[in-house]
């Protein structure tokens, strides 16, 4: 089946899962004019999405892309707080972490496109209008999926004190985005050097991990998912998956999968990346399990 005959069969779907997720933990959340808080932030998240792909599509353009991922998690964070009126203790510490990490990822991956000129993610699905909608559209899933922990638990009718729970998840956090943020600048300063044109780096953390970025991320939200469950009740704990789906995504769908195939058809054949692919963890930081030439 040709790719565009699956992105018309793919958009309906994204925001009918999502739906099906807010029919599930709404009940028993907080409500805005009537309608529950977790579902209006769903909605707000594929509208912005939707309105940006018609400036994608028109001006044939995907910098924003990334941006605009980044910009939804932080709207959606603070629709949540604001409709519920949730300013304990606990709803603005998750919130202000999802802020923090959106506000710094998005600025990364903006400048990173901005300064290639390009994203190559992007090449072939610009031409297609159901291809770049059902892109628009998932990026809207993402934010949906991911952030649905954080979302359901600041909207939630129960507001405790800050307790182990939340100690435990921000500290969590606060080391995945260590990791992830680490990661990214080692990276960086790796490839700003002309003579690591093309070359794999091997040094600091991914020395350890050939993805630490992506364990980084992982880790930050399930410490968010950790600082939400006392607040969870009934099926709002179904919003836990959050973390899980983080999990697929950077493994199984994008992320380290997209990135492995991209190495191995790359430096599949030098001695050097095979010796670095089979002795260093793809996502977990694990010690080496022989020593290589550090790139």
């Amino acid at each position: 089946m040709k790719l565009e005959h699956q992105a018309w069969m793919v958009i309906p779907l994204c925001p009918l899962a999502c739906a099906g997720l807010v029919a599930l933990v709404a009940p028993g959340g907080a409500t805005f004019a009537g309608w529950p808080v977790y579902g209006l932030c769903v909605t707000l998240a594929f509208l912005v999405q939707w309105v940006m792909f018609i400036d994608s599509w028109v001006r044939q353009t995907e910098h924003l892309f990334d941006l605009t991922g980044s910009v939804t998690y932080v709207s959606v964070a603070l629709a949540a707080l604001v409709l519920t009126g949730a300013f304990d203790a606990r709803s603005l510490l998750i919130t202000a972490a999802v802020g923090v990490w959106a506000s710094r990822l998005g600025s990364f991956l903006f400048n990173r496109v901005r300064q290639a000129g390009h994203d190559s993610r992007f090449r072939t699905i610009l031409p297609s209008f159901p291809v770049l909608l059902m892109t628009w559209t998932l990026q809207g899933t993402w934010v949906s999926l991911t952030a649905s922990c954080v979302l359901v638990a600041v909207s939630s009718a129960t507001a405790l004190p800050l307790d182990l729970w939340a100690v435990a998840g921000i500290t969590l956090w606060c080391t995945g985005f260590a990791v992830e943020v680490i990661a990214d600048r080692q990276k960086q300063a790796f490839r700003a050097d002309p003579d690591n044109r093309d070359r794999f780096i091997t040094s600091g953390l991914w020395s350890w991990s050939r993805h630490p970025n992506y364990f980084g991320e992982i880790t930050l939200w399930i410490g968010l998912a950790i600082a939400s469950v006392p607040v969870l009740t009934g099926w709002q704990h179904a919003a836990l998956a959050s973390p899980l789906f983080v999990v697929f995504l950077l493994t199984r769908i994008s992320g380290v999968r997209m990135l492995e195939k991209q190495a191995e058809k790359r430096w599949g054949r030098d001695p050097d990346y095979v010796a670095y692919r089979d002795s260093t963890s793809p996502l977990i930081p694990l010690p080496p399990t022989r020593k290589f030439a550090a790139a």
